[in-house]
């Protein structure tokens, strides 16, 4: 008789493609892979991009996207969703339906926002199609200052009051919990805080790390986060797991030398010797 097999996550990134391989689908599924999760992708724009910045975007069309969604939650049993990427308010309709046509247990919506015009009147369409449609789907959302300020439509926060207080925002429109990063404050220490609903707010802090590659550490702690989850099962641990793993990253790749710009962190760390 053969043994069990021995259960491991599912988890499945919706996010764009990074060339250089730093951030995006690519440093998601590296980052699955490191902390032993099987992982799926959903890719709803393909970047040229490098150390040095993005040169070109291309967006999936919503068809494609569906299709992919489609493809992969009617045969893999998913545990938990990575959202990056969000090119257009029709991809963000796009994703959603098929989240409501195929629910899953856990899902991180860390909101890359894109407005293709270049203009502000589609970022806030945008955002209001983001809190019809994915915010009510999310179990958490995990956005950098400067996502934290369009999605509040505000000014990014100037300090961790200000912060505290756009995430309070959050929850106020609806979001179940956010995490809050603070990691571009000044200092000895990177101070994160977890805000809940009907909940105290926690605070996480880790020792800062003098680097410059730190190219796609939001998408790593939030592919974390989603690796994590399924076996953590309660939110705080899996911020805290999650958040251990990225600092051990970004403390390896401390070291490197990848390209002429901003590197990304060392996503197998724990395995490389």
């Amino acid at each position: 008789m053969q043994n069990a097999a021995k259960p491991f996550p599912r988890v499945l990134t919706i996010a764009g493609s990074d060339s250089g391989g730093g951030a995006g689908i690519q440093a998601d599924l590296k980052t699955f892979g490191a902390l032993g999760a099987y992982g799926a992708s959903v890719i709803t724009a393909v970047t040229a991009q490098n150390t040095l910045g993005v040169q070109a975007i291309h967006t999936v069309p919503p068809e494609t996207v569906r299709a992919q969604c489609e493809s992969v939650l009617s045969d893999i049993r998913i545990d938990a969703v990575k959202i990056g990427m969000l090119p257009d308010c029709e991809t963000i309709r796009t994703i959603a339906a098929a989240l409501r046509r195929h629910p899953v247990p856990f899902v991180v919506l860390d909101p890359v926002l894109i407005a293709t015009s270049g203009d502000r009147l589609a970022l806030e369409n945008t955002v209001e199609t983001l809190f019809a449609e994915l915010v009510p789907l999310a179990d958490l959302l995990t956005p950098n200052l400067a996502e934290l300020a369009a999605l509040v439509g505000n000014s990014p926060p100037q300090d961790e009051k200000e912060m505290l207080h756009q995430g309070a925002n959050l929850l106020g429109r609806g979001a179940k919990a956010v995490l809050l990063k603070g990691g571009h404050w000044s200092g000895d220490t990177a101070r994160d805080w977890l805000v809940r609903q009907n909940a105290e707010a926690q605070c996480f802090i880790n020792s800062r790390i003098s680097t410059r590659n730190t190219h796609g550490t939001g998408c790593t702690l939030s592919a974390a986060i989603a690796a994590l989850y399924p076996h953590r099962k309660q939110l705080p641990l899996a911020v805290a797991a999650a958040k251990s793993y990225l600092h051990g990253a970004l403390d390896a790749g401390s070291r490197w030398q990848l390209g002429r710009g901003a590197g990304p962190v060392a996503h197998f760390w724990r395995t490389v010797r």
